[in-house]
């Protein structure tokens, strides 16, 4: 795109000449109007003057000059042409009495006829006359409006350049910062038109501080998070080095493999969680039957619920389709099943629903397993949030992936108490 300066001066530059040449035409019809009623009346005149003229061969008035307008004709009655002032000006050979325009080899003419003493007097003026007149008139209008062209445009140029000068300022403001400058920038004493940029920037800045801040508390407790499982890692590592053989040993690398699976649990996690951050790019949009999904999730962990003696199966399997991010959603099913079967006591049931509801798509897991104290069932949400007492080693990031799938969603999640008053149902609705 090029410069505002430019288009605003070509812009109103060419305005401005277009609403000259209007008026220029404008003004050139009007002088049209006004000398073609002052012409016809002079026409008219013309030809009432000649009534006291002598015209015949004996007396009959010299030919006109070359310079004058007018063109004169006198019939007798029998229409014999008894005078002609511009003997090379083709005329009608006929006269029609009255105001007429006769379209000739050399233009149009205005005529006037008018009958006395039984001789026809016509008066004819060319109409390029009135044209050149007119066209001198608009002429002189539009003449000091285009020597001042150049003025204008040199005040327009002026003019816009000040009033982008607030843009230039803002635009200088921003370039001299530095990267963690987020401070928003100063709005005060700028016009009304460059406000709402300035604001919609200021709120660029909040939305990128406040992202750059949830990045660093995330980098943190990931750091933090992934510290304890690997200096336990280490520590059996040692251990496994120092086991003598047999079943000591076995037992040492059966806590090392253990160690390796919480770790990469919490990786996998961590990356799943970063994947679904508003921040990130996208994935494209595509129809999915939460009913399919279910199904699919259900089959992937049921060696796990196989092992722990879980009843996993589908509760109500009616199609429920939205449009979303297909591996987001199947994330979000994922960590639902996984803990409603991790925190479910061993031969305990954990059903997975899905249906419409008021127009919506809905998810529900419930369990009849301990269940979350109603006062926790927020702060379950938080990242690596885990509960005092629960007996589970786990990364406290599945319900932060649960509730970050389902905003970028724009859906919510809910956590109740399980019909029977045992376990717990997490519903999630989708649009």
């Amino acid at each position: 795109m090029g410069s505002i300066k430019r288009q605003l001066l070509f812009g109103l530059l060419g305005l401005v000449l277009a609403a000259v040449g209007l008026g220029a035409w404008a003004v050139y019809r009007q002088s049209r109007a006004e000398l073609d009623e002052l012409f016809d009346y002079q026409l008219r005149q013309m030809a009432l003057s000649l009534r006291d003229q002598a015209f015949g061969e004996a007396a009959a008035p010299a030919p006109a000059p070359e310079d004058f307008d007018f063109a004169i004709q006198v019939w007798s009655p029998d229409g014999v042409r008894l005078y002609l002032s511009r003997p090379q000006a083709v005329l009608p050979a006929r006269a029609r009495l009255g105001y007429d325009t006769v379209e000739t080899d050399e233009g149009a003419w205005r005529v006037f006829s008018h009958e006395q003493r039984g001789l026809v007097f016509q008066v004819a003026q060319p109409m390029r006359v009135r044209e050149r007149f007119a066209a001198a008139a608009a002429l002189r209008t539009i003449a000091p409006v285009l020597l001042l062209l150049p003025a204008l445009g040199l005040l327009v140029w002026l003019t816009v350049g000040r009033g982008l000068r607030p843009l230039e300022a803002v635009a200088a403001e921003v370039e001299a910062r530095t990267p963690s400058a987020l401070s928003p920038v100063a709005d005060r004493n700028l016009p009304r038109e460059v406000r709402p940029l300035v604001e919609a920037l200021n709120d660029l800045l909040r939305r990128l501080g406040s992202a750059l801040e949830a990045q660093r508390r995330f980098v943190a407790d990931a750091a933090h998070e992934l510290r304890t499982p690997l200096t336990a890692l280490n520590l059996q590592v040692q251990l496994a080095e120092r086991a003598a053989a047999g079943e000591e040993r076995t037992a040492a690398f059966a806590a090392v493999k253990e160690g390796i699976a919480r770790a990469t649990r919490v990786v996998e996690q961590l990356l799943t969680l970063a994947r679904q951050e508003p921040e990130a790019a996208a994935r494209p949009a595509m129809e999915t039957d939460l009913a399919d999904l279910a199904r699919q999730v259900i089959a992937e962990l049921m060696p796990l619920a196989e092992s722990r003696a879980i009843d996993l199966g589908m509760g109500r399997a009616e199609p429920a389709r939205v449009m979303g991010d297909r591996e987001g959603l199947r994330a979000l099913l994922a960590n639902l099943v996984d803990n409603a079967v991790r925190y479910t006591q061993e031969r305990g049931r954990v059903d997975v629903s899905t249906f419409t509801a008021d127009g919506e798509a809905v998810i529900e897991v419930t369990d009849n397993g301990s269940g979350i104290p109603a006062d926790e069932r927020e702060r379950v949400f938080d990242r690596f949030y885990r509960r005092a007492g629960s007996g589970r080693a786990g990364s406290g990031l599945g319900l932060s992936i649960v509730k970050a799938i389902a905003a970028r969603h724009g859906g919510r999640v809910e956590l109740a108490e399980a019909p029977g008053g045992r376990g717990l149902s997490a519903r999630v609705t989708l649009p």
